[in-house]
């Protein structure tokens, strides 16, 4: 592959979020006497944004009375306590730090609020990313699986797809690349198992951050 632009899924796939968004989640759904989710149901939840996230985890979904005020109460403690346990998964840093020295270019996209994306980035992986972007379906970016962030951030570069490829955990991810039209390297470190992945029409799947120089 002759690759000069490479786009990342964020949760899941450069950083483990699971436990500080669990513990979010359960924050918000204890302060209305909803039940609170384990950490395992929260790993099925995730991958479609946080409102997709609140609506899974709310007794009723939508249509539960304090759908909007349980997710606002969300976004508001996830945005001071998204630090707390939060961390790159073994060998991101290095990884991200070779791509930097080869000269690739470097995007995170999530559907993660933009925000939180910005912030994570610069937190976690300061001047390796070159362009951070979230949902934002308020200025008309669709979140994922719609191709609006890859593409975005492959106009950004002045790239080409067929010099682009896209890395992330999910089926959501491997539908994004396919809407994209690019190519997807699915990793087994995060959310979702390799026989998930597979059956969810991954084409190529690594086991370690450093496999990922294998494609490129």
């Amino acid at each position: 592959m002759n690759i000069n632009t490479i786009i990342f899924d964020l949760d899941g796939t450069l950083l483990n979020t699971l436990e500080d968004l669990a513990d979010s989640t359960n924050f918000a759904l204890n302060s209305f006497g909803f039940p609170e989710k384990t950490v395992g149901q929260i790993r099925d939840y995730v991958g479609n944004g946080v409102a997709k996230l609140i609506e899974r985890a709310i007794p009723n979904g939508e249509n539960n009375d304090n759908f909007e005020n349980c997710l606002a109460l969300f976004k508001k403690n996830y945005g001071k306590n998204m630090y707390n346990k939060t961390a790159p998964y073994s060998g991101i840093l290095e990884m991200l730090k070779t791509l930097k020295q080869k000269g690739l270019k470097i995007a995170v996209v999530s559907n993660k609020f933009d925000s939180a994306v910005k912030n994570l980035c610069e937190k976690y992986f300061p001047d390796l990313i070159d362009f951070a972007a979230g949902e934002n379906e308020i200025a008309g970016i669709k979140k994922k699986p719609a191709p609006d962030t890859v593409l975005k951030a492959i106009e950004h570069f002045g790239a080409e797809k067929e010099n682009s490829i896209y890395v992330g955990d999910s089926e959501v991810d491997i539908q994004t690349a396919k809407n994209a039209g690019i190519r997807c390297i699915s990793v087994t470190w995060g959310f979702k198992t390799q026989e998930f992945l597979m059956k969810h029409g991954a084409k190529i799947i690594i086991n370690n951050p450093d496999d990922i120089f294998k494609y490129l």
